[in-house]
């Protein structure tokens, strides 16, 4: 049999600018004919990278809140919120299989040009922020683990551009392993403490009921639930997954876009199911911990006080300890903390790599760019912490969910518009329940945010103004 007739997509020809350029097809992947696992292994990785965004600091922020608040009752919205991102990463991955071009592309061929600015400047506020939870993050770990202040360890997280550097010349392949590693470490973590740890094993019958009752008993849980789903769906990974994809050296006949297609969905589904896991392990720990608490008793004698604006990463480490008679799965907990920054750092800057090339066709350094960003978002961490110390870390972590949730809109409406599109995507546009799922959660996504945004503004403020 003859090998298909390559088509080209309805698209058009794909960018000759091409987003991540040593990476771009540079993963063989195994003929149609060979079995199912030798093809998965050769297409799960990218789903892997995306999925590290959705266990970042900020969520563990607003997981540990939502428990420590309303035991499990806030469950239900941890795996709501992770079900629509995986109908948006999904459909992330599609665009890019199908257009050869990631979002940012799209974006700049697609939309009129004076677009390409503001949308470039927008995603690049949104990285900046989400790099920041990711120092607070990396910084707190360090803070707790080594007891470096924690002003000098925001200053440490700088040094991670080598490390990124150094992946980067190996090859898509080993930054997948490498990440892989760090979230495996994430997922051990919670499993000994939730599973092994016997003071903070769960009752899962309890658990099992508050996940299939959805609803809002009491007052304050839809404000912490817009939290939670504003911490999950990243705007920064849809363009990255639409660009991580075409790292595989895909064809454009129908055989191979369809395995394309499927296999990525395999992989995004499969990562955001264990970072569903992750948050919900974060989520359940808190409340078996925390919840009924208005303070807790140190063991040198100091006591804790336990409220909404408590600093709860920070919190959550140092009762631990005292809670489960050993330090072990305190520090656990630290280590888990500094694989989830350090794994969000990696995919940070690969999106901003995307979306500076993909709007402004720039190139510059990969270490350059990873630089920029890192000092871009150190200053304000080391200013206002330095300034107000410590206790600021929360404070941090709520402003960069603000930005976050102004931006996400812009991402997700462009993905969806291109993607419903039989112009764009011919054959492969959205189906009906892909269309259905990734308009609903666009919207309903975009309505809790507005909600939540005047509060959100407001606390923005007073973080900015002490």
């Amino acid at each position: 049999m003859s090998d298909p007739t390559p088509i080209i997509p309805p698209s058009g020809e794909p960018s000759n600018h091409l987003s991540l350029e040593g990476m771009h097809s540079s993963v063989a992947v195994p003929d149609s004919r060979a079995g199912f696992w030798k093809q998965w292994r050769a297409f799960v990785g990218p789903g892997i990278l995306v999925s590290v965004g959705y266990m970042d600091p900020g969520n563990w922020g607003t997981d540990l809140l939502g428990g420590a608040q309303f035991k499990y009752g806030l469950l239900w919205v941890v795996g709501m919120a992770s079900l629509m991102a995986i109908f948006m990463q999904v459909i992330s991955a599609r665009l890019g299989v199908v257009t050869g071009k990631d979002l940012a592309q799209c974006c700049r061929d697609w939309y009129p040009k004076w677009t390409r600015i503001p949308n470039w400047l927008s995603c690049e506020l949104a990285i900046g922020a989400c790099d920041l939870a990711e120092v607070l993050g990396s910084a707190v770990a360090l803070n707790l683990l080594f007891h470096i202040p924690l002003f000098w360890a925001v200053i440490i997280t700088g040094l991670d551009v080598i490390l990124l550097l150094g992946l980067q010349r190996v090859g898509m392949r080993m930054i997948e392993a490498v990440v892989l590693m760090l979230v495996s470490t994430i997922l051990v973590c919670f499993f000994l403490e939730i599973f092994i740890f016997a003071p903070t094993q769960p009752n899962f019958h309890e658990l099992g009921m508050a996940f299939l009752s959805p609803g809002f008993a009491h007052a304050g849980m839809l404000y912490v639930a817009i939290g939670i789903i504003g911490a999950t769906v990243m705007p920064h990974n849809l363009y990255l997954h639409s660009a991580l994809v075409q790292s595989r050296r895909l064809q454009k006949d129908d055989v191979s876009v369809r395995r394309a297609v499927v296999f990525n969905t395999i992989d995004a589904t499969t990562a955001l199911v264990g970072a569903f896991f992750i948050n919900a392990a974060i989520l359940v720990l808190a409340a078996v911990v925390f919840f009924g608490k208005d303070s807790m008793m140190m063991p040198g004698g100091e006591v804790v006080r336990l409220t909404a604006d408590s600093d709860w990463i920070r919190i959550a480490y140092l009762t631990l300890a005292p809670l489960l008679g050993t330090v072990a799965a305190s520090t656990l907990f630290a280590v888990a903390l500094l694989a989830s920054g350090q794994s969000s750092t990696i995919t940070g800057t690969l999106a901003g790599q995307v979306v500076m090339e993909g709007f402004m066709h720039w190139r510059i350094k990969p270490w350059v760019r990873r630089l920029i960003t890192r000092v871009l978002a150190i200053l304000p961490a080391v200013i206002i912490i330095g300034i107000r110390g410590d206790s600021s870390v929360t404070d941090l972590l709520a402003l960069s969910q603000v930005v976050l949730a102004i931006q996400l809109p812009l991402a997700m409406f462009p993905l969806l518009h291109f993607t419903s599109s039989r112009l764009r995507m011919g054959k492969w546009k959205n189906g009906w329940l892909l269309m259905l799922a990734g308009w609903g959660s666009a919207i309903m996504i975009t309505v809790m945010d507005i909600y939540g945004l005047p509060d959100a503004l407001k606390e923005a403020w007073r973080v900015i103004g002490g």
